[in-house]
């Protein structure tokens, strides 16, 4: 399934994939922390969602429960192929520098980007 989930949605999807199954009341309750958001929107957002299959709904309780039904991984590695196709001219390298330039990695985090560079040249020697 190729998705192009819209921000909103990824706001929702990414409240999900946190939270797991949550109601549409949990979901908005935490929307509104950081935007100004009406209930009636996210309840119909959530419902678009769930004909695109985005989502699965669970109605055997009276509260609908919404669980995201793609994954983080896959919809991560969507957005950043369509970025990379689209904003750098197909250049992973680019898309790198670009996001280390504009954020600077904590030692953890650039132990973790060595360690996954190490793993790609080893494949790559294969």
């Amino acid at each position: 399934m190729n998705i192009k989930p819209t921000d909103s949605e990824l706001e929702i999807l990414n409240i999900l994939w946190e939270k797991g199954p949550s109601t549409v009341r949990e979901v908005h309750e935490v929307l509104e922390k950081n935007k100004e958001a009406g209930y009636t929107t996210t309840l119909k957002l959530m419902q678009i969602m769930h004909e695109k299959n985005l989502l699965k709904r669970d109605v055997s309780n009276k509260s609908h429960v919404y669980t995201a039904n793609v994954s983080q991984e896959k919809t991560q590695g969507q957005i950043v192929k369509r970025m990379i196709d689209n904003v750098f001219n197909g250049s992973a390298s680019q898309l790198v520098m670009q996001a280390l330039g504009n954020h600077k990695p904590n030692t953890e985090e650039l132990n973790e980007i060595k360690k996954y560079l190490e793993e790609i040249e080893k494949q790559n020697r294969k």
